[in-house]
């Protein structure tokens, strides 16, 4: 075997890994999973400064607010919605071109106020950095929300 075929044929058995594994994530003790050490993961409820990203607040019921969820999450590409409960939504978002799989999950428990707080954690399954994507994909997120909530209040 050549070296190129050697490199070639290490390649796509490292990638063909990409997706990695579902990880056991999900809500415990009222919270998000904690992010991993590795700066590849944000998460409303981290209270280190390179995870922490803030909540999505937001007016509505939590049954408008998964929907508006799976909705946003539906039009971004490379996505799909896995999990819906009654406060949480959990969805995967796949790189185009490896194949490395992001997990984004949002939880929004009951509240007595009108603002509801979307807890957010969006993480790389695989890797080390993700050069600030899923920080962006939470903030692009944010603004889907942010004008779903003025549209939303202009007709009412």
């Amino acid at each position: 075997m050549n070296k190129l075929t050697q490199v070639v044929f290490t390649s796509f058995i490292l990638l063909t890994g990409c997706a990695g594994k579902a990880p056991n994530l999900g809500i415990e003790n009222g919270q998000l999973t904690q992010c991993p050490d590795t700066p590849n993961c944000v998460s409303s409820f981290s209270n280190n400064e390179k995870h922490y990203i803030k909540p999505i607040m937001i007016k509505g019921k939590r049954l408008e607010i998964k929907n508006d969820i799976v909705n946003i999450v539906n039009e971004l590409k490379n996505s799909k919605v896995t999990v819906t409960d009654n406060s949480y939504v959990r969805a995967e978002f796949t790189s185009k071109f490896f194949g490395f799989v992001d997990d984004v999950e949002f939880y929004f428990p009951e509240t007595q106020s009108k603002d509801t707080s979307i807890h957010i954690r969006s993480g790389s399954r695989v890797g080390y950095s993700d050069f600030n994507v899923n920080r962006e994909r939470v903030e692009k997120i944010r603004i889907k929300f942010e004008v779903l909530n003025v549209n939303g209040s202009e007709s009412m």
